[in-house]
């Protein structure tokens, strides 16, 4: 935590890269929930999550991109699932 500005023309990217690292993590995660629980809202969340933290420059790719194939897994699941049961929801 920084208590003074930063001096004029010195920029710090170690924030940012935290936080975009964070949302590689966090897209994984979601990703893989929602394979089994609200593919619906977890989906399309772990894929914005993903591609912001690649956008962002993360130092953890291989986590975006696992969360961002997760997501992209979920709604092929919850596709798949609709087809099958022939409704707009599913359940197990």
């Amino acid at each position: 935590m920084h208590l003074t500005a930063p001096a004029p023309g010195r920029t710090d990217a170690r924030p940012r890269t935290r936080d975009a690292d964070g949302m590689a993590v966090a897209s994984f995660i979601l990703g893989l929930l929602g394979l089994l629980v609200l593919n619906l809202f977890l989906g399309p969340t772990a894929i914005v999550l993903a591609v912001v933290a690649l956008w962002r420059g993360t130092s953890r790719p291989g986590r975006a991109y696992l969360g961002l194939a997760l997501g992209i897994a979920d709604l092929a699941v919850l596709v798949t699932a609709m087809e099958i049961s022939g409704t707009v929801s599913w359940s197990l």
